[in-house]
């Protein structure tokens, strides 16, 4: 059995904050060499809170959003983290979502052109002190190249597995090889012997990136034409209820992690042969809420 651990996708909700600080301490305590916290409730918050509650885990923001905050304010805030946590610190960013950022009134522009714009901002806030890591949210082959250039590192969220060998091949070697440089990547995992019901949770997961345009892309250039043109349809004559079923098992298996222990041990370990340096555990629970899902993949290590 591997004990190649993988990092975790921490998010903290109202009303369960000082738990979640509970469980990252626990994370950290059982070993687990990262905790990667998602837009979904303040990651950079949450990360300032980890800088103070642990002592030795890595952390960082999976992806957050460049546009909610003033390149100034970021900067000083992801100075104070990674100064605070003695350098532990990874700051993730990425343009999220179009949807998203029109719900917010965001205006946005060509997502490589404001990402360069973005990090040469970030680099020139005056006395804001040293800055952690960056790391680019990527998907396709532009993004994961400025990563490279610019970025000490990247991290994909919903990743296909199959297709990870043609995306790191853009990457050039000294990135791939260097230990310094991040590539993750966050898997939304289901640990049940009750495989149809851990697909179904997983399904549920990713029926709502199925439906943004640049996932949909991003799934076709990796042979899944027909499942998203099957997205599509259900999208245009409105039965958004179908869109979990247009997913395909074959799809499901290359882009998330579901089932027994050791399948999903197993599924850990070919991430890793694909490439991917540090796995994001994203748990979830077919039967349960967050803390739950924790509790059942902590467990395929006992």
């Amino acid at each position: 059995m591997t004990r190649q651990l993988p990092a975790l996708s921490l998010a903290a909700v109202p009303g369960r904050r000082r738990a979640t600080l509970e469980l990252a301490r626990e994370i950290e305590t059982r070993g687990y060499p990262g905790i990667y916290c998602p837009s979904l409730g303040d990651g950079l918050s949450l990360c300032a809170a980890l800088a103070m509650v642990t002592e030795r885990v890595r952390f960082g923001t999976s992806i957050q959003p460049i546009y909610t905050r003033h390149a100034q304010d970021f900067a000083q805030a992801a100075s104070f983290i990674h100064e605070a946590s003695d350098g532990r610190f990874d700051f993730g960013i990425g343009v999220s979502h179009a949807p998203a950022m029109d719900r917010l009134g965001v205006a946005t522009g060509k997502p490589l052109g404001d990402i360069r714009r973005f990090v040469a901002d970030l680099r020139a806030v005056p006395r804001a002190g040293e800055l952690p890591r960056l790391v680019l949210a990527t998907l396709r082959t532009r993004m994961i190249r400025l990563a490279a250039e610019i970025a000490g590192g990247m991290v994909f969220a919903n990743g296909a597995r199959s297709h990870m060998k043609a995306s790191l091949s853009v990457l050039d070697p000294t990135s791939r090889s260097d230990d310094a440089f991040f590539i993750g990547n966050m898997i939304p995992t289901v640990v049940c012997d009750d495989v149809e019901a851990a697909k179904a949770r997983n399904r549920r997961t990713l029926a709502s990136y199925a439906m943004l345009p640049n996932y949909r892309a991003y799934w076709k250039e990796a042979g899944y034409v027909e499942e998203m043109a099957a997205v599509e349809a259900a999208m245009a004559s409105k039965q958004f209820d179908r869109i979990p079923a247009c997913l395909s098992d074959r799809w499901l298996a290359d882009t998330t992690l579901f089932g027994s222990a050791s399948a999903v041990r197993e599924g850990i370990e070919a991430w890793y042969d694909a490439g991917i340096k540090t796995p994001i555990i994203v748990p979830s629970s077919a039967s349960g809420g967050q803390f739950d899902a924790f509790a059942e993949f902590f467990a395929i290590w006992d």
